[in-house]
This record gives C-alpha cells, sequence and structure tokens, in this order.
C-alpha cells in the first residue's frame, strides 16, 4: 500500500513536467526548432509531434491505468528525441540564444540515461503482476 502511494506520488511528479514542457512546444515552438534534425525537414511539424507526446505520456504516467505503457512510452520517446539534442551538440547549435559546452551536453547525456531508467523502473513496478499488499 505503502509503495503504490510513494509511485503514485511519485510519477505525478515525475510526469508534470512532461506536460509542462510539451505544452511549451506549442507555446514557444521556435525555441526548439532549431535543434531538429535537417533531415527531418518541417521542424515546427516535429516539434508539435513532441509536444503531443510529452504531454500525452507526461500525463499518461499520473493514472495508474495507463502508467506502465507511458513509462516504456517515455523511455522510447527519449531515445528518439536524444537525437535532437546529440545534433545540437555535434552542430554546436544555440537553443534559446545559448551554445552548451561539451560538459553541458555530457551532463544532459547522463540525465536522459537517468530518465530513461527511472522510466523502465516505473514500467516495471507499474506492472499488474508486480502489485501486493505490503
Amino acid at each position: 500500500m505503502l509503495r503504490n502511494l510513494v509511485l503514485n506520488i511519485g510519477c505525478i511528479i515525475f510526469g508534470f513536467p512532461f506536460v509542462i514542457i510539451g505544452i511549451d512546444h506549442f507555446i514557444d515552438p521556435s525555441w526548439y526548432e532549431p535543434i531538429v534534425p535537417e533531415i527531418l525537414g518541417f521542424p515546427t511539424f516535429w516539434v508539435y509531434a513532441s509536444g503531443v507526446f510529452e504531454i500525452a505520456l507526461g500525463a499518461g504516467l499520473m493514472f495508474p491505468q495507463t502508467r506502465q505503457i507511458s513509462a516504456y512510452g517515455i523511455a522510447l520517446m527519449l531515445v528518439v528525441l536524444y537525437w535532437a539534442n546529440f545534433n545540437m551538440w555535434v552542430n554546436d547549435i544555440a537553443i534559446g540564444g545559448s551554445k552548451f559546452g561539451t560538459n553541458w551536453h555530457i551532463m544532459r547525456a547522463i540525465i536522459q540515461v537517468l530518465l530513461i531508467s527511472i522510466c523502465l523502473i516505473i514500467a516495471k513496478y507499474s506492472s499488474k503482476n508486480s502489485f501486493s499488499s505490503d
């Protein structure tokens, strides 16, 4: 019971920033557009599409019924979206008017791995088979 409470509160806290950042993709898409890899084309489309996924999956974490699939979805989304972060690093692209050094990009990659790991842990503990009385 305590584990479920901690999981529920933790997932709300963890999911909320994804929702906020997803909403920001619609409020200020021009902030995100420079890091969309050129090969994809249509940067505004990709910013909006990723915003939809961030909102939907972040909100999905907040509900036990959709938590596991949302956690796996966010992990996959973070892997895919790292392409934009890597593009920013390799091509020294400014975002929000700022360019970042190698140490910042390495820290960003470490954080990305940490976030993916948290999602996989959430998915594991959200499976129907893992719930039992504490």
